[in-house]
C-alpha cells in the first residue's frame, strides 16, 4: 500500500453504492428531488428509465411517476436538459448552471460550429438569417410556454427549411432546421425539454424555455459539479471522472485540486475521494436486492466497472455502444439482467448458479415489485442488448 492512502476495497465500495445511491432499504428516499441530488444525475436518454430510477429508490415506489411528473413538469424542481458528454439528463434545478457552465458551453460552441457548416455546404442561407430565425423560435416560445417543433414552425415558418447533410456520403441525409437548430438552442442551455406528448414513456417532448441561470465560471463550475459526484460516487479513479464529465484530463485535474480531493489506493491504482470523505463507510448491513433500468446512473457511473460487474456479463447486459440494459443486483454488484415481457410478467436471469439460489427470494419478490409498478404500462429499452431480447423472445 502507497504511504498515507488508505486502501479501500471492493466491500466499501459497493457499501458506498448501497448506501448513497438509495438502493439498499434504510437508505432509500422519500422524493425524487433526494433521489437526484443523491446520484447527481439521472440519465434522460430513454424517458422511462428517470421514473424507474426514482422508482427503484423510493420507499413508496408507487409515487414514483406522479411525484417525478411534479418535479419535472410542474415544480420545476428538476430539469431535463443536456449534460456530460452531449447526452440528456435529469438535474437538481440548482445544478443547472454549473452543469451548463462545466460541460454545456464547450459542447454548445461545437453544435453550433457544426451547423453553420453544414448549412454552408449545403447552400442554406448564412449565419444571420439563422440568428433571425433563432430569434423568432425563442420568441415564440416564450408566448407559448411549451410547444412542439411543429408548432413552432407554425409560427416561425423557416424552421420547416430542409439541407442535404454530407452530401455524396453513406450517411448523407435531410435535416430540417427545426432539429437541428432546437437541439443547438438545448446544448446552449436556452431550452429545456417539457412534457411529453404521450405517457411517461414517451420520448416526443415539447420543448419549454430554459430555467434562468447565471452565468458561472468554467472552473468553478467545474469543481463544484465534481464536488457533488465524488460525494455519489467516490471513490473513483481519474478515468472515470475523464469518462462520465467527457472533461480533458488537465480539466479533471484541475478540478481535483479546486476541492482538495483525497486520494485512496483502490486495487486498480489511484482513485480519488472528496475532501474529508476518506474514513470507511458503513454498509447497510441487510442483504439487499435491486431491479435497475436501462442506462441507470448506477450502472452507467463509472467507466471501470470491474468491482461491480462481472466482466463474463458484459455481453449480455450491454449493447455495442456501451449502453447498459436492465440489471439485477445483488449487494452492491450486478450479477445479472431483467426484462418485461407482452404479457407484463417481470423475467430475470442470474448465470451464476450460486448468487442465483443465494439471491432468489429477494430478486423475486423485487421483481413482484415493479410488476405491480407498471401495472398495464410496458418497457421497452430505448437500446436493447442481447439478454433483454433473448428474455423477452
Amino acid at each position: 500500500m502507497a504511504e498515507g492512502r488508505r486502501y479501500v476495497d471492493v466491500v466499501e465500495r459497493r457499501a458506498r453504492l448501497a448506501v448513497r445511491h438509495r438502493l439498499a432499504g434504510a437508505a432509500r428516499a422519500v422524493t425524487p428531488e433526494e433521489v437526484a441530488a443523491s446520484l447527481v444525475a439521472l440519465h434522460g436518454s430513454d424517458p422511462a428509465t428517470v421514473h424507474l430510477a426514482v422508482a427503484a429508490r423510493l420507499t413508496d415506489p408507487a409515487r414514483a411517476v406522479p411525484e417525478t411528473e411534479r418535479a419535472l413538469y410542474e415544480d420545476r424542481t428538476l430539469v431535463r436538459m443536456h449534460g456530460m458528454r452531449h447526452t440528456v439528463f435529469v438535474f437538481p434545478a440548482d445544478l443547472t448552471a454549473v452543469v451548463h457552465a462545466s460541460t454545456g458551453l464547450a459542447v454548445a460552441a461545437r453544435e453550433r460550429a457544426s451547423l453553420l457548416r453544414d448549412m454552408a455546404l449545403a447552400g442554406a442561407p448564412d449565419a444571420a438569417w439563422l440568428a433571425e430565425v433563432e430569434e423568432a423560435t425563442l420568441a415564440a416560445l416564450a408566448r407559448r410556454g411549451q410547444a412542439t417543433a411543429a408548432e413552432l414552425a407554425a409560427d416561425e415558418p423557416r424552421l420547416r427549411e430542409r439541407f442535404v447533410h454530407a452530401a455524396g456520403k453513406s450517411y448523407e441525409g435531410v435535416h430540417t432546421v427545426s432539429t437541428r437548430l432546437l437541439r443547438v438552442l438545448g446544448v446552449e442551455g436556452k431550452v429545456v425539454r417539457g412534457r411529453p406528448l404521450g405517457s411517461w414513456t414517451s420520448s416526443q417532448f415539447r420543448w419549454a424555455p430554459a430555467p434562468p441561470h447565471p452565468e458561472l465560471d468554467v472552473a468553478g463550475a467545474q469543481a463544484t459539479l465534481l464536488r457533488h459526484w465524488l460525494r455519489a460516487c467516490g471513490p473513483a479513479t481519474e478515468a472515470d471522472l475523464k469518462w462520465w464529465t467527457g472533461w480533458t484530463l488537465r480539466e479533471v485535474r484541475r478540478a481535483l485540486a479546486a476541492i482538495g480531493a483525497e486520494e485512496v489506493l483502490l486495487d486498480e491504482g489511484t482513485g480519488y475521494v472528496g475532501a474529508g470523505d476518506a474514513e470507511p463507510v458503513t454498509g447497510p448491513g441487510a442483504p439487499w436486492a435491486a431491479l435497475l433500468p436501462a442506462l441507470d446512473p448506477t450502472a452507467m457511473a463509472w467507466q471501470r466497472r470491474d468491482w461491480y460487474l462481472d466482466p463474463v456479463l458484459r455481453p449480455l447486459l450491454f449493447d455495442r455502444s456501451g449502453n447498459v440494459g436492465p440489471t439485477v443486483w445483488w449487494n452492491g454488484r450486478v450479477v445479472g439482467g431483467w426484462a418485461q415481457r407482452a404479457d407484463g410478467e417481470i423475467v430475470w436471469r442470474i448465470p451464476e448458479e450460486g448468487v442465483r439460489r443465494e439471491a432468489a427470494a429477494e430478486v423475486a419478490a423485487e421483481a413482484e415489485r415493479l410488476r405491480g409498478r407498471l401495472g398495464a404500462t410496458r418497457i421497452t429499452p430505448r437500446f436493447r442488448t442481447p439478454l433483454e431480447r433473448e428474455l423477452t423472445a
